[in-house]
């Protein structure tokens, strides 16, 4: 039987309970190099049903139209989710996905093409294709596959997803539907969600790197709607890590639950604020929000190779108080945005992008970093193995500055200071952006009064990231269920930094 067919058809259930928690038990112990990492290389190419010498073949007929550089990404991801509405747990789904795509680089071109199989014929077939949208000069050979040891793994867990069933993840949903109605009698309606997925990723290049990761990720969520005097509100709380079954506590029910009661009840106080350009206090946490969309994606190499991004000719300058330094980084203990190795076979890694005002690197993957001739920053990302590799963020942040968030709000006469954020986006060319916030408090005379509700901020990147004057030591990880789109790919990020007065943004309010 064609394995595409086997994964969609009655033989799912037998592989989700045999096949992957075998693998997923030999790599919760494997990964950290050496012969486990050996062991872990083997086991995938057993799981996937390939050999090496099927490997080389491929490659081969990737490089046969003359391209520089092959790549071949391997994909099998367990998607679960399950939800609570009306006091009960009544919805779930489950699906599976699997493939391989095959990547061909010529110069900068890039041929890419995948199949939802891994039948050696279909593979070649792939490659073929991808090898004549980036065809060259004279036809190279691959090299021998070696393979890359992980050196360090950054999301360990204990319990895999693949091993637990759907009753054991049931108590929680309704442990947190129960403790948010006993918070607060104003609690009407409770919804809440749970999502895990698996995902073993083979990768292989032409020069002969091969390696395995497997990829956990939770998603928790749970929102609340109260009313108060026949008026409604509504807000939630949310948490997204690389973390196993051990994630789910009775403590993080009890986080999750406090959180999205007070975040709701603050509503009935809120008012929406009067417009206009003023001084904002960005809250630390879910303010790194200002740094991905203002100027997360102007680093990006890309959109800096294409001389698309206002930062272009700016590295190396000054872009920033001298106080600011900002990172994206993959190597943070069980981070929705970490990785142990990236979708191009490149290290995990802390990068950089601004130090002491300094603009110091863009965000690389394999091309971006071929065209500046540094090396990657393990930026190169894809959402499934449909996608081709690009430059994507992974957590990105500011580090603590040397003010105390009280020094910074009490200089502020008239202004806002923003807590909660739902959403935003950005004109890359031009660094214009907007996002959303839910919460916050109005600033007058240097405290914090009236809570605020339903704004937008709007401003230019380069321009917010100049005029940001003092900052907190209060520096913080958003843990959130943050996902980023570009090019028609999502990717999960997280985003943090500490508080922050940026002296001058539009708030869009009441007129």
């Amino acid at each position: 039987m064609d394995r595409r067919n086997f994964l969609r058809t009655g033989g799912l259930a037998l592989l989700g309970s045999m096949a992957a928690p075998s693998l997923a038990e030999t790599l919760t112990g494997a990964l950290g190099g050496g012969k486990g990492q050996q062991a872990a290389v083997s086991a995938a190419l057993a799981h996937f049903g390939v050999t090496e010498q099927d490997l080389k073949k491929v490659l081969t007929a990737a490089l046969e139209k003359g391209g520089d550089y092959a790549d071949l990404f391997f994909e099998h991801t367990f998607n679960n989710s399950i939800g609570l509405m009306d006091g009960a747990v009544n919805r779930s789904y489950s699906n599976i996905d699997f493939g391989v795509g095959v990547r061909v680089l010529s110069g900068d071109q890039s041929g890419y093409a995948y199949v939802e199989n891994v039948s050696l014929d279909d593979m070649i077939k792939a490659a073929r294709t991808a090898a004549r949208i980036a065809s060259g000069g004279k036809a190279t050979k691959p090299v021998n596959l070696t393979e890359k040891p992980i050196t360090k793994n950054y999301y360990s867990i204990a319990t895999p997803w693949d091993t637990v069933v759907l009753k054991d993840k049931m108590p929680y949903l309704q442990k947190l539907n129960d403790k948010v109605f006993a918070l607060d009698n104003r609690v009407r309606k409770v919804n809440a969600s749970l999502g895990d997925s698996t995902s073993h990723i083979l990768f292989c290049n032409s020069e002969g790197v091969l390696y395995y990761d497997y990829r956990p990720m939770v998603t928790l969520m749970v929102s609340c709607i109260m009313e108060e005097n026949g008026k409604f509100e509504n807000n939630y709380s949310s948490r997204a890590f690389r973390k196993g079954f051990e994630f789910l506590t009775d403590d993080i029910v009890d986080v999750m639950a406090r959180e999205a009661v007070d975040n709701t009840s603050i509503l009935f106080k809120a008012i929406k604020p009067k417009g206009g350009e003023m001084p904002v206090v960005m809250g630390s946490g879910g303010s790194g929000i200002l740094l991905h969309e203002a100027i997360g994606h102007a680093f990006e190499a890309d959109f800096n190779r294409k001389n698309i991004s206002i930062f272009s000719d700016q590295l190396n300058k000054k872009v920033c108080n001298e106080h600011i330094s900002v990172l994206d980084d993959g190597t943070i203990p069980f981070d929705r945005g970490s990785l142990n190795i990236d979708d191009e076979g490149v290290d995990g890694q802390k990068t950089y992008i601004v130090k002491d005002g300094i603009l110091t690197s863009f965000l690389h993957d394999r091309i971006s970093a071929q065209h500046y001739g540094i090396p990657s920053t393990g930026n190169g990302r894809r959402e499934s193995f449909r996608n081709i590799p690009i430059p994507r963020m992974r957590s990105t942040y500011m580090e603590a500055g040397n003010m105390k968030e009280a020094d910074i709000i009490s200089s502020v006469k008239n202004g806002v200071f923003v807590t909660q954020f739902l959403n935003g986006q950005v004109q890359i060319g031009a660094g214009d952006f907007t996002f959303f916030v839910k919460t916050g408090y109005l600033i007058e005379d240097g405290k914090l009064t009236q809570p605020i509700k339903d704004i937008n901020i709007i401003g230019n990147g380069p321009k917010a990231l100049a005029d940001i004057t003092m900052v907190a030591d209060n520096d913080k990880i958003d843990n959130g269920t943050w996902t980023c789109g570009k090019n028609g790919q999502s990717c999960p990020v997280t985003l943090g930094m500490p508080s922050v007065l940026v002296s001058k943004l539009t708030v869009g309010g009441e007129n």
